[in-house]
């Protein structure tokens, strides 16, 4: 499963507006500027963020963005979810009976993709804007594959 820019984006600049707004507008400009991501591509996405209520913006002089309700309550999945970003690692159409090949059945590993796309769907609801910014996620996945960094160094 891919994770497209425009969900990455997203949380990016939600973490970034978290970070820098200590109750007063902050600037998408500003935002695009420390971000590195294009300020046309932000304002499509802040759109899309406020419809879904989680930033409401703020017009004229020191005009800008805030959050909508506090970083502690705001969970990636909201975000990604906002953007019009599925959550899925199948190529079936998420609900549909119908699989996806051409006779519509599912194929055999249909569930395991599916069931993926859940975990990842549960993982980031359990993470939170506020969990970003004061560096609260910590994952195993290192751990996992501990042998994988050395081999790469030794190569070096």
């Amino acid at each position: 499963m891919r994770l497209s820019t425009k969900g990455r984006y997203a949380v990016m600049a939600m973490v970034d507006l978290a970070s820098f707004c200590k109750g007063k507008p902050v600037a998408l400009a500003d935002i695009a500027e420390r971000q590195e991501i294009s300020l046309s591509y932000l304002e499509q996405l802040f759109g899309k963020l406020r419809k879904g209520g989680l930033v409401r913006s703020v017009r004229g002089p020191g005009g800008g963005y805030l959050l909508a309700r506090d970083a502690g309550e705001t969970r990636v999945s909201d975000i990604i979810m906002a953007v019009d970003e599925l959550i899925k690692a199948t190529r079936c159409t998420p609900g549909s009976p119908s699989g996806c090949h051409l006779s519509k059945a599912r194929c055999m590993t249909h569930d395991l993709w599916e069931e993926l796309g859940n975990q990842i769907y549960l993982y980031l609801s359990s993470i939170t804007v506020e969990d970003i910014v004061e560096r609260r996620v910590l994952g195993t996945s290192g751990l996992l594959f501990p042998d994988v960094v050395p081999q790469k160094a030794a190569l070096a």
